[in-house]
């Protein structure tokens, strides 16, 4: 179905949606990679009572998939199904200070607002968000983490709201964290956190932040269009360290390639497509796995179908 006819067979079920819906809205657009196809139908809603009102209004067949800033997706050719919501940075990128040691980041606030935020409020420990190319919701729902910080050990509760339009206010345990995961139920979608530092030195602070900074731009593509770590690091070792073994670095299909800089990062060095993307890097997981054995696994989300006849084989050990 085109986006435009499931609008229209949506009709009067969205007539007081506030926030701003767009048929047929092309992903490669929003995605750092600028690959990919489109989603039928893009909803950024105004505010949470917007979206919790849309939700309950979208028929329960219709699918939902919900997208940060597309730092670390990518969306196959063949578009994605039914509608995507992305949280506006009006209704959601907010950063307020609501305690002594506490700020109230939402969830499309990017990552270095919420550091920059925490250092004006003279409040440590956000440092590592610094150094992370994506919003407070994706670091929420993988828990994302640099330089030995995980943003589990900043939460302390989390607002949500479910499929049904439900509102759930989550404690930290509930989250159900674990390295570069999170347990809570997929159908969530995060709207802010309750998040706690510590009180420090403005000038320790921006330090920290220095710090974090000079090592991503001296050691990874930053400039590129890429989608940040592709691979979650093994047990004992680092994906880069394996997939360099593997003699992967600089390693090329089409315009799709491993950074001679950092070869756990994949670039779009022209006019990669999803399936350009996608097949290089299970090419590299199978070649990782014939030279040490070890089977490397997506930290890249990969969300959409396939472009008939461009289907990409997951390799399986």
């Amino acid at each position: 179905m085109s986006g435009a006819a499931l609008l229209a067979a949506l009709g009067d079920r969205l007539g007081a949606i506030r926030g701003r819906l767009t048929p047929d809205a092309d992903m490669a657009k929003i995605t750092w990679f600028r690959a990919g196809g489109s989603a039928e139908l893009l909803f950024q809603p105004a505010d949470e009572e917007d979206l919790a009102n849309f939700l309950r209004a979208l028929p329960e067949e219709i699918p939902v998939t919900c997208v940060g800033i597309g730092s670390n997706l990518l969306v196959r050719d063949g578009g994605l199904e039914g509608v995507v919501i992305r949280l506006s940075a009006k209704g959601f990128g907010e950063v307020v200070r609501v305690g002594a040691t506490q700020l109230r980041a939402g969830a499309s606030a990017p990552d270095k607002r919420v550091a920059a935020a925490a250092l004006d409020a003279g409040l440590g420990g956000f440092h590592f968000f610094h150094g992370i190319p994506g919003s407070i919701g994706g670091a929420l729902r993988m828990n994302a983490g640099a330089n030995g910080v995980e943003t589990r050990q900043r939460v302390r509760e989390v607002r949500a709201i479910d499929r049904r339009g439900e509102l759930h206010i989550l404690s930290v345990e509930a989250m159900g964290y674990a390295y570069r995961h999170s347990s809570a139920a997929p159908d969530l979608i995060f709207t802010s956190a309750l998040m706690e530092g510590e009180p420090a030195e403005s000038a320790e602070i921006r330090a920290r932040m220095n710090e974090v900074q000079h090592h991503r731009e001296t050691v990874q593509p930053v400039r590129e269009k890429t989608g940040g770590s592709t691979f979650k690091n093994p047990d004992g070792t680092s994906a880069w360290k394996e997939i360099d073994r593997a003699g992967c670095r600089g390693f090329r299909i089409g315009d799709a390639l491993m950074s001679e800089m950092h070869c756990n990062f994949m670039i779009n060095a022209g006019a990669a497509t999803g399936h350009d993307l996608e097949r290089l890097g299970e090419t590299v997981r199978r070649r990782v796995h014939e030279t040490s054995g070890i089977l490397l696994h997506w930290e890249i989300k990969r969300l959409g179908r396939f472009a008939p006849g461009h289907e990409v084989q997951a390799f399986v050990a």
